[in-house]
């Protein structure tokens, strides 16, 4: 490992009655300081803002009204970072702040420009501290919280490791306020009967709780990046876990690893309608790596361009595969079920073969 993704949750940074628990803020860039002076790389996808900020507006728990909240995430971001720079000044460590929104990532040329930044601070030796941009986002630009944008930034930056450093010390068989609850050490791959467990109860203050850690490992897994959730409430974890010890709850990542474009397409980007196949190009897809010909769609849903991304399904719409379309579903409503020989044929024109190529299209 080389580069780590650390995700601190707001629970460990901040509480609305308390404001920043500088105690512990202090304690955590002290163990990630000592992590990088070993040689890695580290980025930091931090909450804490909006309950940083409850404390100065003089709330108690974090408002339903979406005005008050961004009000509290601007007010509270720039404590936040602050207390950043302060804290890894004094371990001679540099920080810059990075606010990301979905269309960060969607928009592919954006996404690229954040992964240029991303990498030219890393080059610098600077700790990038990513938050989410609460004041301007919208629920059609969120992430929905942070353990989805630390998975997203994970692949962003190609990590080598998801560390999630929660309030409690993992995953466990049930809810860890009961004796009889055991910490599951290492979890091969997360089933629904995992996912069961997580649960989907969040805290009063952070936005998700186990169930959207678990979520997130998920999608960090399915890149190929392996992904711990520990607790952020004791120090020292860090640094005896990048030595080996077992610590918390280990998600062991796919084998194959998605490539960095693949991983956009799986994840980052928002699909614009839908291409219902037949059993033969579900199984040319899912089996044999092959792209999508016309003939094998049965049926086109919504409205998109050419160049927009696409859900690939089965009959009874069961999500198979993720694409670029190279045609619109104008044009593929008069090709479906057709021979690639009859395109030319039929529109006048032809721009490929393939209605989504290969390279473009991942499997799901």
């Amino acid at each position: 490992m080389k580069r780590l993704v650390i995700k601190i949750g707001s629970n460990i940074l901040a509480s609305a009655e308390r404001g920043l628990n500088t105690e512990r803020l202090h304690a955590l860039t002290k163990d990630i300081a000592g992590v990088v002076d070993l040689g890695y790389n580290v980025v930091i996808v931090s909450s804490g803002a909006v309950a940083a900020g409850l404390k100065k507006l003089g709330l108690k728990e974090k408002p339903k009204d979406i005005k008050l909240k961004q009000a509290a995430a601007a007010i509270g971001q720039s404590s936040l970072m602050w207390a950043y720079e302060q804290n890894f000044a004094g371990f001679h460590k540099k920080v810059a702040q990075v606010l990301l929104t979905k269309d960060d990532i969607t928009n592919r040329q954006r996404y690229i420009n954040a992964k240029n930044t991303l990498f030219t601070l890393l080059s610098y030796d600077v700790i990038p501290v990513i938050n989410e941009n609460d004041p301007v986002a919208v629920d059609e630009i969120k992430f929905g919280d942070n353990d989805m944008l630390a998975a997203l930034v994970a692949s962003l930056v190609e990590a080598d490791m998801l560390i999630i450093l929660s309030d409690v010390e993992g995953l466990y068989t049930k809810n860890p306020a009961y004796k009889d609850a055991e910490l599951i050490g290492c979890i091969d791959e997360i089933t629904s009967d995992i996912e069961k467990i997580a649960g989907s109860e969040g805290s009063g203050v952070s936005t998700g709780g186990m169930y959207s850690k678990v979520l997130a490992a998920k999608q960090a897994n399915s890149h190929g990046i392996p992904v711990v959730i520990m607790s952020g409430k004791k120090s020292g974890l860090l640094a005896r876990f990048i030595h080996g010890e077992k610590i918390g709850t280990y998600f062991k990542p796919k084998t194959q690893r998605l490539s960095s474009k693949k991983g956009w397409i799986a994840y980052g980007v928002k699909s614009k309608g839908a291409l219902y196949l037949d059993d033969g190009a579900v199984n040319a897809l899912a089996t044999q790596g092959k792209s999508l010909l016309p003939s094998g769609i049965l049926k086109i849903e919504g409205y998109f361009e050419v160049g927009d991304y696409v859900r690939c399904v089965t009959k009874e719409g069961k999500k198979v595969a993720k694409g670029l379309t190279n045609y619109s579903s104008n044009d593929l409503e008069k090709i479906k079920g057709r021979k690639t020989s009859e395109i030319e044929k039929v529109l006048g024109y032809k721009y490929s073969d393939e209605v989504i190529h290969r390279n473009n299209l991942v499997v799901v």
